[in-house]
């Protein structure tokens, strides 16, 4: 057996390659962000190419900085950017469009529709997920739609779809020479296409978005002893590896976080905010606005299911102070901006630049700042996104515990936004638990690697990934009842102030 697993995390802004030892520690990465395309209003897109081609540069460099090779390493993982569509000619590995990401909004339209029409109780009921422009099955429909000569493609069985994690384990194993068109649960269960029961795609919600179903790919499990397949000698990994790990990135950080017991949940700050809480092998049907959704399945062992809450906007709300508003020139000048603030002197920001996810599921929502007056500076609104990231993710607690009757008692945190401390410790005070952060915080990448190394033997039971799991930091409430509720109220508030503001058909 080999020393090393190693993981591919290809993500909304960059992809990455880490490697791992049994103890769980990172011995190499090597990360390059890839273009964000934004033709429109709404329309977010990656190129399938670049993605690719990152892939296989963050592959090369990060063993050849770390002095290893194909040969140090006993197997390979995928964790990806969920729900994000690459829809691609099989016969000539081209891509037909570009990736439609999974923040963009231009299948509003199909999914009100499918509202309308009294669809979506059954892709509920069947998939686990509310109609929504975030989900992979609208996005298939509108390329179909969209896109010329690309139903017949289809019909004939020349195009095929994969989130990226199919794209990529397609061309890892060869591409047009033979590359497999696989997916796992995890992924498979978010474009509302996958019966949840059944772990396979549902002719009737295939009719619903008029898809064939010979373009989709065969569904495994996420940690599959049978292995996907294998690289290539001649590809990016210079050897003949096997590929047996594949998660959705926030599945994948709920394993990196061995969450493995009913009732543990995870927060992941990223681009967004996905929190999982564990239910076990029980489907539990959400009445609060979240997702029920596959949480991992590990060889033949039946499924463990999750609720999910995801938030579109987070970590990106810092870009966009960045990027767009020029208020600070690198995220991490955040925290030192907001704490020349005690607080936001009453302001609110609601970042539903997408539209709100859940809860609320409001495509018409849009961003907004609410409670401004002259007083109000740079810094009130650098600590009023803070804020806002840690409302969000209170909303979602909030309906996990509707649904699921599970208080908190600890909320364990990963993503870029945990270096963070005022905002772990705003998240803290504003949920009244504590706060806990991994050692090792590139917990997405981990799950990957944990899921290819227990189907290889590399990791022989979750127990031992659980050994390998230490806190590294942890922030306890700070605030009292008062100022939890008084907060609250007016983050509830300002919510309702961003919504019916876009017409939605």
């Amino acid at each position: 057996m080999s020393d090393f697993v190693g993981a591919v995390d290809q993500g909304t802004t960059s992809t990455r390659f880490m490697i791992f030892d049994h103890e769980g520690r990172a011995v190499g990465k090597h990360q390059l962000e890839h273009k964000q395309i934004l033709p429109q209003d709404g329309w977010v897109e990656h190129n399938p190419f670049e993605i690719w081609e990152r892939t296989q540069t963050v592959i090369g460099s990060a063993l050849m900085q770390s002095n290893l090779n194909a040969s140090d390493l006993d197997a390979m993982g995928i964790t990806n950017q969920r729900e994000t569509t690459v829809v691609w000619n099989k016969k000539t590995g081209r891509p037909v469009y570009n990736a439609i990401v999974w923040q963009d909004t231009r299948t509003d339209k199909i999914a009100s529709a499918l509202e309308r029409e009294g669809k979506g109780e059954v892709i509920r009921a069947k998939a686990g997920l509310p109609p929504a422009t975030y989900f992979s099955g609208g996005k298939i429909q509108w390329i179909l739609e969209n896109v010329d000569g690309v139903r017949d493609g289809a019909n004939r069985g020349d195009i095929i779809f994969g989130n990226t994690d199919t794209w990529l384990l397609w061309n890892l194993t060869g591409g047009v020479d033979g590359g497999v068109h696989i997916t796992d649960v995890t992924n498979a269960s978010r474009t509302m296409l996958m019966n949840l029961v059944t772990l396979d795609w549902d002719d009737e919600l295939l009719s619903f978005f008029n898809i064939p179903r010979a373009m989709l790919p065969q569904i495994r499990p996420s940690s599959d002893p049978n292995f996907y397949g294998h690289t290539l000698r001649h590809g990016p990994v210079g050897g003949v590896i096997p590929l047996s790990g594949d998660l959705g990135d926030q599945q994948a950080a709920t394993v990196g976080q061995v969450c493995f017991a009913p009732g543990e949940a995870k927060n992941t700050y990223g681009t967004g905010n996905f929190m999982l809480l564990n239910t076990g092998e029980q489907i539990v049907r959400s009445k609060s606005g979240l997702l029920t959704t596959v949480c991992y399945q590990f060889g033949d062992a039946s499924p463990v299911y999750a609720l999910e809450g995801a938030i579109a906007v987070t970590g990106s709300a810092v870009q966009w102070l960045r990027d767009q508003m020029g208020i600070i020139s690198g995220a991490s000048e955040i925290e030192n901006l907001a704490s020349q603030a005690k607080d936001t002197a009453g302001i609110y920001f609601v970042p539903a630049f997408s539209g709100l996810f859940a809860p609320y599921w409001r495509s018409d929502a849009r961003g907004a700042i609410v409670g401004l007056s002259r007083y109000n500076t740079n810094a009130h609104l650098a600590r009023a996104t803070l804020e806002s990231i840690c409302y969000q993710s209170k909303d979602v607690v909030d309906a996990m515990f509707k649904d699921s009757g599970v208080s908190l008692d600890v909320l364990r945190v990963d993503g870029g936004v945990t270096a963070n401390n005022l905002c772990m410790q705003m998240q803290a005070d504003i949920l009244g638990v504590s706060v806990s952060k991994p050692v090792v915080a590139e917990t997405t990448a981990l799950g990957a690697a944990y899921a290819a190394g227990l189907a290889t033997g590399f990791w022989k039971t979750t127990e031992d990934l659980r050994q390998n799991w230490q806190e590294d930091k942890r922030w306890t409430p700070q605030w009292n009842d008062d100022q939890r509720t008084v907060g609250y109220a007016g983050w509830s508030k300002a919510v309702k102030r961003t919504l019916d503001w876009v017409d939605v058909d």
